[in-house]
């Protein structure tokens, strides 16, 4: 019989379960149920209060380089607890053994990076910004911008899909930036949240406060953020955009960081040919985009632009590989892709592929049999009727193991044209050797994407492909994906911070932000 665990809340310093009638929390492979989470009774407003008095205190008064130290020892915490989150994801997400690393690995890896990071900001707890410059005659009157902590708290309300990576990309900002953490992940899911929380509080040396966990339905929290706040959100466009819409949001200018649907982007160039190292990197990487966590990624591609005479064999050859993957229960070795995470997951992506089936025809996956019981869907590919008027195609994300190949002429403009009919997205990928197309396609598509990947013969042994999600890079998109921005190493680290213009004597404005000048003031 399997134990039913409860997940817990940490607020003010401590673990409480709430006193409600608890979500349940299921195994989508056996649809059992494996936990149960509860908040009913928490004050929401103390839990912030605690977060931001106690918690932001006590990181405003650490170094970058404390802070680092903090970001290196979660990394380890969470390293050391990884077999244990992997077989968590397998068992409350449906994910197999290589999916849960993607997601474990990916946030130790990013506690790392922001840790490497904070070494090089040094014993400061200001960020000048940019140059100086003189703002009279001379240099006496001296202009600089600096960065200083918000005194709020940084809010996470995450998706489903990323239970590790999606908290560590936001919390090693956070908290380098020397802000306390308030984590909600997606109840469905939060089991791989809570047990990682519970090893970080446990065991990485984190000052009181500095992270606190909502196990279960935020309740009033958001009514409690405050002009100090950060809130950053990871979900769908409709969630994203009543958050905006919140009262307290608007009128007290509650900075807020989304990121939301995505119809991501594959672009073949006209140079491809079959037998190319071009078409090889791109056919591998497709699958596996497409198949990665169930086709459960907010970088997943969604759509595949292939030159018309490539058509055919792009259908032919992902069909191929399609087949070649077995769907069932993800604990086994041989599995290549499990089930979605959640019923409704399920049935979200059924309703999805009856609007793909107005403007394209099922190429691959119609009638494909899976497993009777648990989440499963089959791997489905698609070819649009016509490229450009495909509504459905180009505005409704189906968050699963689908993608639609969308025939076009091989023209740079055009690809961008059609890349844009989604209304923004995460990532689009462009596969060529062909400089002159490569530069063009670039210009073209780089307005509606927030990260282009380029990809050819010369980074075939070297790429991790357009899913990979690197803290160095800008991760987010324009329109349809939320309009936000996260990771992109110093650049998350800011949106925690507040910019501040410093205008007075220079000597004193750089003695502020840290600057040693050999300049000296008439």
């Amino acid at each position: 019989m399997t134990t039913v665990e409860t997940i817990e809340s940490h607020v003010e310093g401590a673990w409480a379960t709430g006193k409600g009638q608890a979500a349940k929390l299921f195994n989508p492979t056996t649809e059992g149920e494996v936990a149960t989470a509860d908040t009913a009774g928490i004050d929401m407003g103390k839990a912030l209060a605690y977060a931001r008095e106690t918690g932001g205190k006590a990181l405003r008064a650490l170094t970058f380089k404390d802070r680092a130290e903090l970001l290196f020892k979660m990394s380890q915490v969470t390293h050391k607890a990884r077999e244990e989150l992997i077989e968590t994801e397998v068992i409350n997400q449906g994910c197999t053994r290589s999916d849960a690393k993607f997601d474990v690995d990916g946030a130790i890896g990013t506690l790392a990076a922001y840790a490497e990071l904070g070494k090089k900001l040094g014993d400061t707890r200001i960020l000048a910004d940019g140059e100086g410059l003189a703002l009279g005659r001379s240099p006496r009157l001296w202009g600089q911008h600096v960065y200083t902590p918000k005194l709020g708290a940084a809010v996470f309300v995450n998706a489903f899909n990323f239970p590790a990576w999606g908290f560590a990309e936001k919390a090693a900002c956070a908290l380098l930036a020397g802000m306390p953490v308030v984590s909600k992940p997606a109840t469905a899911t939060a089991l791989t949240a809570y047990r990682m929380t519970k090893h970080l509080i446990e065991h990485a040396g984190l000052p009181a406060g500095a992270m606190s966990f909502i196990g279960g339905a935020p309740g009033d929290m958001l009514d409690h953020l405050e002009s100090q706040d950060v809130l950053a959100f990871t979900g769908s466009a409709a969630t994203g955009n009543k958050m905006r819409e919140r009262k307290n949001v608007i009128e007290r200018s509650i900075k807020l960081n989304i990121e939301a649907d995505s119809l991501n982007a594959m672009v073949v160039g006209p140079d491809v040919e079959v037998g190319s190292e071009a078409l090889a990197l791109f056919l591998r990487e497709a699958a596996k985009d497409i198949t990665q966590k169930t086709g459960q990624k907010c970088t997943a591609v969604r759509r595949i632009f292939v030159p018309a005479k490539l058509v055919d064999d792009v259908i032919a050859e992902l069909s191929a590989r399609f087949a070649a993957i077995k769907i069932g229960d993800p604990s086994s070795n041989d599995t290549g892709m499990g089930p979605v995470a959640t019923k409704a997951q399920l049935e979200e992506v059924k309703r999805g592929i009856g609007l793909l089936k107005k403007d394209a025809d099922v190429v691959f996956g119609e009638g494909a049999i899976v497993p009777s019981s648990g989440y499963f869907h089959p791997i489905m590919l698609f070819r649009a009727r016509d490229p450009k008027n495909a509504p459905n195609v180009h505005n409704h994300e189906v968050f699963g193991p689908i993608a639609t190949i969308v025939a076009y002429s091989g023209d740079a403009e055009e690809a961008g044209q059609l890349v844009g009919l989604g209304q923004g997205c995460l990532v689009s990928s462009i596969y060529s050797d062909d400089k002159a197309f490569i530069e063009r396609a670039t210009v073209a598509i780089a307005p509606w994407t927030g990260r282009v990947y380029i990809a050819g013969a010369k980074v075939a042994d070297h790429t991790m492909g357009p899913g990979t999600v690197l803290p160095f890079s800008v991760h987010g998109g324009p329109g349809r994906a939320g309009g936000g921005e996260e990771l992109g190493g110093l650049r998350g680290v800011v949106h925690f911070m507040q910019r501040t213009a410093l205008q007075g004597y220079r000597p004193i404005v750089e003695g502020i932000a840290g600057i040693k000048s050999s300049a000296s003031p008439a």
